[in-house]
């Protein structure tokens, strides 16, 4: 008799729920089973990864999402897995127009092709994007209506907001709840009453939480993590019927079928209430691998690379100022793997993709950013290119973002192409730019148009007087020597040094300073200021050859002119 009572209960409990499930969700006929169905497990190796990126679509591509999207990337690539990318625009005031695509865009410029993407019109485990997926949220929310696993709930904002305020001024746990989810005490006559008059709700996760219990997960980059188990009743549907952040990723993840979640530090503290929605829905959880934050030291102190402060945030800065995509993607493998640096000094010509990256290599704290890395990496990537590639890499940026460059560019390619490969194709290759913006301030001189404006300042040292500086470029004129080779021509302008009163080496200089007007590299600097317009340029020799006889000599003429 006992148990037919209990029986009888439950009967009344479960058609309660469903007549409660029925009225939120009347047109919702689906079950979690036939989803399960529609979603079967990928067909891949046992050993091979599904990792994704879901960004939001409210603005530019962040840097932390780019390094997390290239090390999701390269674990799904490295084991024959799938990357894909999933859009999270369940907060839509925040959606700018166009954001989207853009980040598809800029994540291929990097290299990074997602096997599944939200812009595909077909893919087995969409729709990607969250706010088409509203079908699949309100079959499993249904599902938990039932099971008496969610609840809705009517509580205002402002009866939320009192609420708040009384936990803060007794300095308790801010959130709904235990006595303090008060709708989770409503009988079900008075839930079907309120649903029938159109009140307006979102629906509740009913936590079974203990805060004097803990839940523990194995983090594939930290080891095991221990938090107290989530207490709170968390919305996972607004009242816009769109789920919220902690609901969606759990039910994509989980029909995505992925099974590496790899995200930031900063959502390590969401990961018990992730894990209780695993838990109550009896799915298995993903491998969860919380990435380092990237931080930024600011006046001494370390603090996260923020949007609001910081231009390199944007992927956009680096793209603008025109660093080489290799650079800044072995940048970010040096942050994702302490070991990598070490493979690279043994492997310098090889793809940075032939390492394997490890999630037991990875950093524990937030890798701090260093521009000054990126240039120097950025310099060495640059310089091992052949002028073909670089030539072609350049372009494409100034066409984009510098349409000064392409304009001097255009006036003729192999002209440029002959000025980037001065010492370029060597063993020692010369290091002169460190991103495709700097190009026009270190060759500009080889243009007459920037010539004739360099020289114009008479950018000369003021060490040596105006009639020396022309009678050394009128004597030099005479005999340029562009016929020689490179030693030759040194040797004859160490010889003309000489006869000046000129040092043939610095060290002799510095020795006897009273002796001679200068060194022969000062002798040097006066032709090179007198032809360039400045005393810094690639190596002078090649230089003048590319510039040719005619041109050197209309030059130096110019320059005594404007001495005289």
């Amino acid at each position: 008799m006992k148990g037919d009572h209990i029986l009888k209960e439950y009967d009344t409990y479960m058609k309660k729920n469903k007549e409660i499930a029925n009225l939120i969700f009347p047109k919702i006929d689906l079950t979690i089973s036939d989803l399960e169905k529609k979603y079967p497990k990928r067909n891949i190796c046992e050993d091979a990864i599904v990792t994704r990126f879901a960004p939001s679509p409210t603005g530019f591509l962040h840097t932390g999402s780019l390094f997390t999207s290239l090390v999701s990337y390269r674990f799904a690539k490295q084991t024959n897995g799938v990357f894909f990318l999933r859009l999270e625009d369940t907060d839509q005031k925040r959606e700018i127009k166009g954001s989207k695509e853009k980040v598809i865009e800029q994540l291929e410029i990097f290299n990074i092709y997602p096997d599944e993407s939200y812009l595909d019109e077909e893919s087995t485990y969409g729709p990607l994007v969250q706010s088409e997926r509203k079908e699949i949220y309100h079959t499993v929310i249904k599902e938990m209506l039932i099971n008496g696993d969610a609840y809705p709930c009517f509580c205002s904002h402002e009866e939320l907001a009192k609420t708040r305020k009384y936990q803060e001024e007794n300095k308790l746990l801010p959130g709904y709840y235990k006595e303090f989810a008060t709708c989770r005490h409503l009988s079900d006559d008075d839930v079907i009453r309120k649903l029938n008059a159109g009140d307006e709700y979102v629906i509740r996760l009913k936590s079974n939480g203990d805060e004097f219990k803990r839940v523990s997960f194995e983090d594939a980059i930290r080891g095991e993590i221990e938090f107290p188990e989530n207490i709170l009743d968390i919305v996972i549907m607004k009242g816009d019927k769109l789920p919220t952040y902690h609901f969606a990723h759990v039910v994509d993840d989980h029909f995505m079928r992925t099974t590496h979640v790899t995200r930031g530090e900063e959502w390590m503290s969401s990961a018990p209430i992730h894990l209780e929605l695993f838990s109550r829905l009896g799915w298995q959880r993903p491998i969860y691998a919380h990435f380092p934050v990237i931080m930024k030291l600011d006046n001494g102190k370390r603090r996260k690379l923020s949007k609001r402060k910081d231009e390199e945030a944007s992927v956009d800065y680096f793209l603008e100022k025109g660093y080489p995509i290799e650079g800044f993607i072995e940048y970010l493998m040096t942050l994702a793997n302490s070991n990598f640096e070490e493979w690279r000094i043994k492997n310098p010509d090889k793809d940075i993709y032939e390492f394997n990256l490890s999630f037991d290599k990875m950093s524990l704290d937030g890798a701090l950013f260093d521009l000054e890395k990126i240039k120097s990496i950025s310099k060495d990537r640059l310089a091992k290119m052949d002028a073909d590639t670089f030539t072609s890499n350049a372009y494409e940026y100034a066409t984009k973002y510098n349409l000064e460059l392409k304009k001097v560019m255009d006036v003729d390619l192999d002209y440029f192409k002959k000025i980037i490969n001065i010492g370029r194709e060597q063993k020692k290759p010369r290091k002169d730019y460190e991103k495709y913006s700097d190009i026009l301030n270190v060759i500009d001189f080889m243009y007459d148009n920037y010539f004739y404006d360099l020289i114009e300042g008479l950018p000369f040292n003021e060490r040596f007087d105006k009639l020396l500086i022309i009678s050394i470029l009128s004597e030099y004129k005479l005999d340029t020597g562009l016929n020689l080779s490179q030693d030759e021509w040194f040797g004859k302008i160490k010889d003309k040094a000489l006869a000046k009163g000129f040092a043939g080496r610095p060290k002799d200089y510095k020795k006897n300073p009273d002796m001679y007007l200068g060194h022969v590299g000062d002798f040097a600097e006066i032709l090179r200021v007198g032809i360039c317009g400045k005393n810094n340029t690639p190596n002078f020799y090649d230089v003048l050859q590319i510039l040719g006889k005619q041109i050197v000599i209309e030059r130096i003429n110019h320059t005594i002119n404007l001495l005289n």
